[in-house]
């Protein structure tokens, strides 16, 4: 690993990949090796999480090639230098901000969107003009394979490099002296990696996850907002960082509400989901462990069953929760919905500000009030109003977290800057030299200064 890093440092000091040319050269490569290999790709997702391929092309590859389209369209824009106004004091000058690659970046991905969560930031990256060392997940060895040999296809190896392997692995390249580090993960390895930023003095991005709420009031349309929730909720088993992790209703429509998702998940899922070949499988048995014990049978609305051979849980309605119990404490990045009820919108405004600050937060009503209260007090990553998970689609929005739930953020023009120095540059005529910030000074040089920067 330290081999490969020397390797990528001495490529990137070659000025190689700076060129903005050049990273479209590679990108349009990229493109065209996904998409060669897509159904390969599709059979990693499906052998690691059960995706289908419609699944998996919609949350996964097809987000990917987006984002490579989009950075055809728009990276020579995005390089160029930016000349910004400047101040009557630096007259005669010409104030520039150039974008330039941090250098040689680690960007290490998770396994619930294995695909989309390695080759994103990687394409945000190769667009700014760095070198990566990619480090995707042992947890999704399927899709690591097939990552690791479109990478090796596309790219030479002081360019961008795949390392395999797990938690040595990932111990090894956070103590290595990168220019930047990209991390999407969950919150405890997320404080070892700004750990080991911290030493280094590495700049970072955390995307990490949380407790994500989705706020129904009694405004809201029901049957809309149940087939939503259940959608985005239950979408990869329930395992996505932006998934709405439980409801907040309000008492008066609790009832309808769970009526209305019980239908939602029959019609997306069936009558019996774990047969259901669309329904995703949880990642592994440590996982199905946990997530089993999760499940109080005693508030089982709908679902709860289980098949540990096949990985999988149906979708389960969780209600009369409190947040004392055992589904509350953490994040479930599972198919397990808990239902909570409110009287008062204040007070679920006041829980939420007082635990850690979630990766994203919904609400789902036809109040402005309402709506213009939950968005501008409450602090998180991002989310939606009447509707889940989708504004992680949008390329003209930021994707990020807050506080706990993540430092930074990236997609599109984001992706670009995160991954880009941006460079203060004043480039000052030599003709014209004011003689004002001269010493000796004089009553009359402090009138003129005065003039100049009021």
């Amino acid at each position: 690993m330290q081999n490969i890093l020397e390797l990528q440092k001495i490529f990137f000091k070659s000025g190689q990949t700076l060129p903005v040319s050049t990273r479209l050269d590679y990108l349009t490569k990229l493109k065209n090796v996904i998409k060669n290999k897509e159904k390969e790709i599709l059979k990693a997702l499906f052998d690691d999480l059960g995706k289908s391929n419609t699944e998996a092309f919609m949350c996964e590859v097809g987000l990917t090639l987006s984002e490579i389209s989009y950075f055809q369209k728009n990276l020579k824009k995005f390089a160029k230098d930016n000349v910004v106004k400047t101040p009557l004091a630096n007259f005669h000058s010409k104030s520039i901000i150039k974008s330039v690659p941090w250098g040689n970046v680690l960007i290490v991905s998770p396994w619930n969107y294995p695909f989309l969560l390695s080759i994103e930031p990687l394409i945000d990256a190769i667009a700014a003009g760095n070198t990566v060392v990619l480090k995707p997940s042992a947890y999704s060895p399927n899709t690591t394979n097939i990552i690791k040999e479109i990478i090796e296809e596309v790219f030479p190896k002081e360019y961008v490099a795949v390392v395999m392997g797990g938690r040595e692995e990932n111990k090894t390249l956070f103590s290595l002296n990168f220019d930047y580090v990209f991390f999407t993960g969950s919150q405890n390895v997320g404080r070892e990696v700004l750990k080991n930023c911290a030493h280094n003095l590495t700049p970072s991005t955390l995307e990490l996850g949380g407790k994500s709420p989705c706020i129904v009031d009694e405004s809201a349309d029901i049957k809309l907002s149940a087939k939503r929730i259940v959608f985005g909720k239950f979408l990869n088993c329930g395992q996505t960082c932006v998934a709405p992790d439980y409801i907040y209703c309000h008492k008066s429509i609790k009832e309808k509400l769970i009526n209305e998702l019980k239908k939602q998940i029959i019609i997306q899922f069936g009558k019996n989901p774990i047969e259901n070949v669309n329904y995703g499988k949880i990642i592994n048995h440590k996982h199905f462990a946990r997530l089993i014990e999760l499940i109080d049978r005693d508030k089982i609305v709908h679902g709860g069953n289980s098949s540990e051979q096949l990985l999988k849980i149906e979708p389960t309605i969780l209600d009369s929760v409190t947040l004392e119990d055992k589904v509350m404490e953490d994040e479930i990045f599972g198919p397990i919905l808990p239902v909570l009820t409110y009287e008062n919108l204040d007070e679920v405004i006041d829980i939420i500000e007082n635990r850690p600050h979630p990766l994203a937060l919904y609400i789902f009503s036809n109040n402005k009030k309402n709506i213009k209260k939950v968005t501008e007090f409450c602090r998180y990553g991002g989310g939606c109003i009447n509707d889940v998970i989708m504004h992680l689609a949008t390329f003209e929005m930021p994707f990020g977290g807050f506080r706990q739930s993540g430092i930074g953020s990236y997609h599109g023009k984001f992706g670009f800057d995160t991954f880009s120095h941006k460079k203060s540059i004043l480039d000052k005529r030599i003709w014209l030299d004011l003689p004002l910030r001269y010493q000796p000074y004089s009553s009359f040089i402090d009138r003129i200064l005065r003039i100049f920067l009021k």
